[in-house]
């Protein structure tokens, strides 16, 4: 990964908005849709849930809003985003969000959050056109596959398990076989990267994105009631999730940095999967969603500190508008 010397920023609110502020963003909201999964779990009043929840939203729709004024700015930006993997990455992330704000809406507003829900198929349609355009027109070092993959190619899967939440199944079960076909291609592609290749430091953190479409596609596989199905996915989760923790001081090796954010999301994608499963993964999804509370908070802290700080953006190589 390449970086730039930082450049001066021209006057103006948000032109250097960071897309790396998206993960953590989406973790958050993961995690409070797993918190509202799980409430009962811990015989806690679901207020609780709701007040997560509700405060991870307005900081989700806050993320949404400054990207779409540096949007607004120059729309070309976005093209130079994508030419640098924390920002693909980022920019993928921003649009899982859009599906996550509507599963957040979904209980208690459901006929704003199908339009939010197809805005978000919308805009995850011309992200993909565009990074295909940047595939193409880069060098070929950026068609490598890399874990960053399966947010744009496999994310389909985090809108058909909101469409399942708002009662689009014929949707979700469109979605979910597309999003099936390219996780399992991302995963046999790294598998075999993984096999010849070391993973530098800096970069190790992206493979806990492999966690999170087995994770997803438990949990719709078990709304659609394909029960073996569910339990094969959720047995992969186990399997992946045991392999991060342990080759943990490996993957953190190297010091913090903004790419921790890909840690987040999956951590939450995997206790909200075990406990909509429920049954013998009752205990487990517990576990995780304490995990999950554990890590991500601080996590995303860290890199909203860096955000009002002005340093993600040069940590990150953000383009400017």
């Amino acid at each position: 990964m390449a970086f730039q010397a930082p450049k001066p920023t021209p006057k103006g609110l948000w032109r250097r908005t960071p897309p790396a502020m998206f993960p953590p963003v989406m973790g958050l909201l993961g995690l409070g849709l797993a918190w509202r999964r799980g409430i009962n779990e811990f015989a806690l009043p679901p207020a609780l849930a709701d007040a997560l929840m509700g405060a991870v939203t307005i900081l989700g729709l806050f993320a949404v809003l400054t990207y779409v004024v540096k949007f607004m700015r120059r729309p070309g930006v976005v093209l130079e985003d994508l030419r640098i993997l924390p920002g693909r990455g980022g920019l993928a992330a921003g649009v899982l969000c859009l599906y996550l704000l509507a599963a957040a809406f979904g209980p208690y507003a459901p006929e704003q959050a199908r339009p939010l829900l197809l805005t978000g198929i919308g805009v995850h349609l011309a992200l993909t056109v565009a990074v295909v355009f940047v595939f193409a027109t880069g060098p070929a070092e950026q068609r490598r596959v890399s874990p960053v993959w399966h947010l744009l190619f496999s994310g389909w899967i985090v809108a058909a398990m909101v469409s399942q939440g708002l009662g689009l199944m014929q949707l979700g079960v469109a979605l979910f076989w597309v999003a099936l076909a390219a996780a399992v291609a991302i995963w046999s592609i790294s598998l075999g990267q993984l096999s010849r290749e070391t993973v530098p430091a800096p970069l190790r953190p992206f493979l806990a994105i492999h966690l999170a479409p087995a994770a997803l596609l438990a949990t719709v596989a078990h709304g659609f009631g394909a029960a073996a199905m569910a339990q094969a996915f959720a047995i992969l989760t186990a399997i992946i999730l045991g392999g991060l923790v342990l080759r943990g001081r490996w993957l953190l090796a190297g010091e913090f940095s903004p790419m921790w954010g890909a840690l987040t999301f999956p951590l939450a994608a995997t206790a909200n999967a075990w406990l909509s499963l429920g049954g013998v993964w009752r205990l487990p999804g517990a576990f995780a969603l304490i995990l999950a509370t554990l890590a991500i908070p601080p996590i995303a802290v860290k890199i909203f500190k860096l955000w009002a700080k002005g340093q993600l953006a040069v940590k990150t190589n953000a383009a400017t508008a």
